[in-house]
């Protein structure tokens, strides 16, 4: 527990005091000699009142540590008195940043007796995030007011305010490389699946209903089958561009946030398929979730994204510094970003390299042009077009893009893509 004193005002009264019993000296005026009694007595008695230390003990109790955007949070603090005095307290406790008070009271003015308890308690709500209670502040002063004391009493606890999932079906992903388990994703292989592949000669264990009975009755004296596609999961890096250039600010929304929102999407649906999926968070740092299977890996990849947050660092300004290395060779990359002019070049290096590319990527134009109005019509219709300009380059080299509207949802505009 560390203490700050706060003696500005008898200081101050300090100060008046010896200036006028100094300044009566000098002009031997009698009056302002006697002016300078009272504000002396006052800074006497308040140093003679000075404020003990504090001996207190707080511990803090939150209704939830982990919950989703704008839930309602419980937080109780209760403060003990293990001194052997009563104290006059003011106790502060320290919201913060981000979090936003909706009910109660984070601070209370108390006369605690020793071994007696104070409580504060208050609810919270706030935006995807990683917040940390440090502590309480606890305020003491003489009985003047003029000397004060505020000691910084620990109290930890920690909310995580998870991104939102929202629930995705079809994402119409085919990778060149798949692995060998049994999954959603067509393998581009022949065998056991859903989808038509192809016809072939029987072979001993093919079972009676894959009979094509048409090219059986066309080659007399040999047995065709069907063939399907197999299906099996994949590995699969999603790449959240957070690179501050890429984010657009708006009415009480960032682009980015949706970005948040559509890796958190794609995460769910992809592992929740069986897939292995891994994070790549860009912009601020290179900040990687190294890929995994199941539930625990979903709370990975979702903790992380809780905290993710934009940055503007000139070794990352560009996409060309994305370690692809940490990728397998040929696996899936879906990259969620708005995409900036001088993207295309490190895409199709990717694509160059191997790797099927699928970008899920927000309009940066529309959403910026529901905050402008028509005042810019002739540059939002330029930034349109350039916009267009780079995904038919993309789409030319085989990039697939979901080009997306925020103000459609997600799952809306994959189904639009698939059709």
């Amino acid at each position: 527990m560390t203490a700050l004193s706060d003696n500005r005002t008898l200081i101050a009264l300090g100060a008046l005091a010896f200036g006028m019993a100094l300044l009566g000296l000098a002009t031997l005026n009698g009056a302002l000699i006697a002016l300078a009694i009272p504000p002396a007595i006052f800074v006497g008695a308040a140093l003679l009142d000075t404020p003990d230390d504090l001996h207190v003990q707080a511990t803090r109790t939150l209704s939830t540590e982990r919950t989703s955007p704008g839930a309602m949070i419980d937080v109780r603090v209760a403060i003990t008195n293990c001194g052997p005095r009563t104290v006059s307290v003011l106790f502060e406790d320290v919201i913060p940043a981000g979090l936003e008070l909706t009910g109660g009271q984070s601070a209370c003015l108390t006369l605690l007796a020793p071994g007696a308890t104070a409580t504060l308690a208050y609810t919270v709500r706030g935006v995807r995030g990683f917040y940390h209670f440090s502590g309480v502040q606890a305020t003491v002063s003489d009985r003047l007011g003029l000397n004060r004391r505020t000691m910084a009493v620990a109290a930890p606890g920690n909310i995580l305010i998870m991104p939102e999932v929202a629930r995705l079906t079809r994402l119409g992903i085919h990778p060149r490389r798949t692995r060998i388990f049994s999954g959603t994703i067509p393998a581009r292989q022949g065998g056991a699946g859903v989808e038509f592949f192809g016809v072939r000669e029987y072979q001993a264990g093919d079972p009676v209903r894959w009979m094509n009975n048409r090219a059986t009755a066309r080659f007399p004296g040999s047995l065709y089958v069907n063939e399907f596609e197999q299906e099996r999961v994949a590995d699969i890096g999603i790449i959240l561009d957070a690179r501050r250039g890429s984010d657009v600010q708006g009415n009480h929304h960032t682009l980015f946030e949706y970005s948040v929102q559509a890796a958190a999407a794609l995460a769910d649906a992809l592992i929740s398929q069986g897939n292995r999926v891994g994070l790549l968070i860009y912009g601020h740092a290179i900040e990687w979730t190294f890929p995994g299977y199941g539930k625990m890996q979903r709370e990975k990849v979702l903790r992380a994204l809780a905290q993710a947050r934009t940055g503007d660092r000139a070794a990352l300004a560009s996409l060309a510094d994305i370690p692809t290395r940490l990728f397998p060779a040929r696996s899936q990359i879906v990259l969620v970003s708005p995409l900036q002019p001088g993207d295309a070049s490190p895409i199709l290096h990717m694509r160059a390299h191997g790797y099927d590319v699928l970008i899920i990527s927000p309009d940066p134009v529309a959403f910026e042009a529901t905050t402008i109005g028509v005042v810019a019509d002739l540059a939002v219709r330029i930034a349109r077009v350039e916009r267009q300009a780079l995904l038919q380059r993309l789409l030319m080299a085989g990039v697939r893009i979901v080009d997306w509207n925020v103000e459609t949802p997600l799952a809306l505009a994959l189904a639009r893509f698939h059709r």
